[in-house]
């Protein structure tokens, strides 16, 4: 698919490559028990991943509590979130089947590899070192390295400027809308896994250019 212009690839972490929906999930009820909160369902925290963590925490609390209130003890459960995610981090999460070798397949055909993802770049890059997968990366941007996140197109357009790439030749691998909104908007084709979550829509809705059911599947043959 990534034909003979594409000369790296951008890369999205939860949802993508590494299975994260565990972590995620007890990351949350644990914030959610400090403030005598019903738990939230492994459903309800898949279909908010992917905006970042200040996304999920302020959705999960606008489950169970009027928007004001909500906003009032957001700056105090992000806090609380980021705590509690960062001593949880890869304890429940594992690498989708077929990533590793498809990661490595990639870098083996000459591709240039960078993570983008909305998740703390510290995190990001501990999450990928303790899965095996960091060793792959040159570059690793997370939702904190850029002013705007994804779904905008700055974190793409920033680690393009880092690989020395236009857009065009930089192939955006991912998992949901997000991903390929961002693609499309820096100009990066762009291609989602089957897997991931997606914020619980079909996949198959998004704009991509091409849908992989393993990464190592963007390779011919």
């Amino acid at each position: 698919m990534a034909g003979h212009a594409v000369q790296a690839a951008i890369v999205d972490l939860d949802g993508t490559m590494v299975d994260t929906l565990g972590d995620l999930h007890a990351a949350a009820n644990a914030t959610m028990r400090q403030f005598k909160l019903p738990p939230l369902s492994r459903e309800e925290v898949e279909h908010r991943i992917g905006k970042g963590s200040e996304y999920l925490v302020l959705q999960s609390l606008r489950l169970h509590l009027p928007d004001d209130q909500a906003q009032a003890l957001y700056p105090q459960a992000i806090e609380l979130y980021l705590q509690e995610y960062t001593q949880i981090n890869g304890q429940f999460a594992e690498p989708f089947p077929g990533v590793p070798e498809g990661v490595a397949a990639l870098k083996q055909a000459g591709l240039r590899l960078a993570c983008a993802t909305n998740k703390p770049t510290e995190l990001a890059r501990e999450l990928l070192q303790m899965k095996g997968l960091l060793q792959y990366f040159e570059i690793v941007n997370g939702g904190d390295a850029f002013p705007r996140k994804k779904p905008d197109p700055m974190p793409l357009l920033e680690t393009c400027k880092q690989l020395g790439l236009p857009p065009a030749q930089v192939l955006m691998i991912g998992d949901s809308q997000n991903d390929a909104l961002a693609a499309r908007a820096a100009g990066c084709p762009v291609a989602l896994v089957t897997y991931g979550y997606n914020h619980g829509e079909p996949i198959r809705t998004a704009d991509a250019d091409a849908f992989v059911d393993r990464i190592g599947d963007l390779l011919p043959g």
